[in-house]
């Protein structure tokens, strides 16, 4: 399937997107390519093939251990904040 200016553009309003005049062509383009895509996938024939539960079914997937490797910058952050009170950073009230 491929995508016209106007299709584009119609999805760019739904979505609230604004692409530039320059970025148009890409955006035609690569919508297009997605949707040829899928259209692939749907004429693949499943019919004798099994839903899996996992994808790794009879194996195990390695995982690496939980460990804490960054260290507490807490203080350095909130240095950069205008107000901080009790370790939590401060912000205007929105909602009266």
């Amino acid at each position: 399937m491929s995508l016209s200016r106007q299709d584009v553009e119609k999805i760019a309003h739904l979505a609230r997107l604004l692409i530039s005049e320059q970025q148009m062509p890409v955006y035609v383009t690569s919508l297009s390519a997605i949707l040829a895509f899928v259209d692939q996938l749907a004429k693949v024939d499943t019919a004798g093939v099994a839903p899996m539960a996992h994808p790794l079914a009879g194996q195990t997937q390695r995982l690496r251990t939980d460990e804490v490797t960054e260290t507490d910058q807490h203080d350095k952050y909130q240095a950069n904040a205008s107000a901080v009170q009790g370790g939590l950073y401060l912000v205007p009230r929105v909602i009266e």
